[in-house]
């Protein structure tokens, strides 16, 4: 009973603010009903709060401040559960209904008036699994190859994530584990919806997934989807604006494409810097491409400048010939350079840095092993964050909402 009379409050404001009537109480229908599962909720939420990264670090701390086991929904005058129990609870509870916990919260919020969906955005985080092959100081042979499964963790996969935030270094990290795909809120900077799937799940193909699963409790309607690069993808866009009526703020990927040489006018430039005649259009898959062919391809006296490959071939359609995808498609039509992309390309930032916060409540490296308790983890992490923003909004506080160090400090 030593705990300090802020974080007391805190803990007492957080739970008071907590909606759990969509859990049961007592999942198990037969047998002891054993400790209540909103209390173990609350113990998992006071675990993320305090950013600790395994449940020995949370029975320590509540077993020195059993006033906040109390506010948990303990019986402090009995032993306090086992590590074994709480494992129990992450490892077999659906992750369903937490993410009826979560989506609660989401909607108190919206109907706040804190969360908007107005602009949204989408991004994974990697969730290294708890196993050897992750540790950088192993020297086992070839831990990188997918054969390799981890013995310890069966359900992680291999995956990659860039070690850099400069655009011009491609540093990349192979490991074995997880992502966390977040929906955040860019105004506010809070998440909206998240999904966890192993680490060889690409995030385009995830994303209808993610907005359909939102859209059914919260309406995304004519919303502004933003994403980096990974979600360069047609459906995506043709998704966002016929379905929820609207926008794409997503730059292009070029996939390992090069940008032909062309003058003011649009003409293409052959290898020798002549320009190029157009040659007739072509459609395949979905896309049509405006054909240009060598100025020098009729011609029975003239000579290719630079003495292409193609020049002499024996044939009698001679010389190269180039490929420009004409833009007739919504992805296509975005004006990438104009100021207003930019702006709102640049609150993407906002999912950036919830997922630094995501991370710093232990969730960068699993301490379970399997896909079920990394889910729950990860949602009761996201629920403790949102808890956080609940309390601070009702509480009339003056600390932002989004920082979990500051709304501590109500008293």
């Amino acid at each position: 009973m030593f705990t300090s009379q802020p974080k007391a409050n805190f803990y007492r404001v957080l739970f008071d603010n907590l909606d759990l009537s969509v859990l049961p109480e007592y999942i198990a229908s037969t047998g002891r009903k054993g400790y209540s599962d909103h209390a173990k909720v609350r113990a998992f939420v006071v675990m993320k709060c305090e950013c600790f990264s395994c449940v020995t670090d949370l029975l320590d701390y509540l077993q020195n401040n059993l006033l906040i086991a109390h506010y948990c929904g303990f019986n402090i005058m009995k032993p306090l559960p086992s590590y074994w129990t709480l494992e129990r609870f992450i490892k077999k509870n659906k992750n369903e209904l937490l993410q009826l916990v979560m989506q609660t919260q989401v909607k108190k919020l919206f109907d706040l008036g804190v969360l908007d969906t107005s602009f949204i955005a989408l991004d994974s985080t990697p969730i290294s699994a708890n196993t050897s092959q992750n540790n950088p100081k192993s020297f086992k042979k070839d831990k990188f190859k997918p054969e390799n499964q981890p013995a310890s963790d069966k359900d992680c996969k291999l995956g990659v994530h860039t070690a850099s935030n400069q655009h011009d270094e491609k540093n990349y990290e192979f490991y074995w584990g997880y992502k966390n795909h977040i929906l955040v809120d860019c105004i506010t900077g809070l998440p909206i919806y998240e999904m966890t799937t192993t680490a060889d799940v690409a995030d385009s193909t995830v994303t209808l997934d993610v907005l359909e699963k939102t859209n059914h409790f919260l309406s995304l309607k004519e919303c502004t989807f933003i994403g980096d690069k990974a979600y360069d993808v047609k459906k995506i866009y043709n998704t966002v604006k016929d379905v929820y009526e609207g926008e794409c703020c997503i730059p292009i990927n070029k996939r390992n494409t090069k940008n032909p040489d062309k003058l003011p006018s649009g003409r293409l430039l052959c290898d020798a810097g002549l320009a190029m005649n157009k040659d007739g259009k072509t459609t395949d898959n979905g896309r049509t491409r405006q054909k240009y062919c060598c100025p020098f391809r009729q011609s029975k006296t003239a000579c290719c400048p630079c003495n292409h490959k193609n020049w002499n071939n024996g044939k009698k359609n001679r010389g190269c010939f180039k490929y420009i995808t004409i833009p007739n498609d919504y992805r296509l039509s975005i004006d990438r350079d104009c100021v207003s992309f930019k702006k709102i390309y640049a609150l993407r930032t906002e999912a950036e840095r919830y997922n630094a916060r995501f991370k710093q409540t232990g969730q960068e490296r699993a301490w379970v092993h399997s896909l079920i308790a990394v889910q729950n983890l990860n949602t009761l992490a996201h629920i403790a964050l949102l808890a956080v923003a609940i309390a601070a909004t009702v509480t009339h506080s003056d600390y932002s909402v989004r920082c979990l160090k500051s709304v501590k400090r109500i008293a």
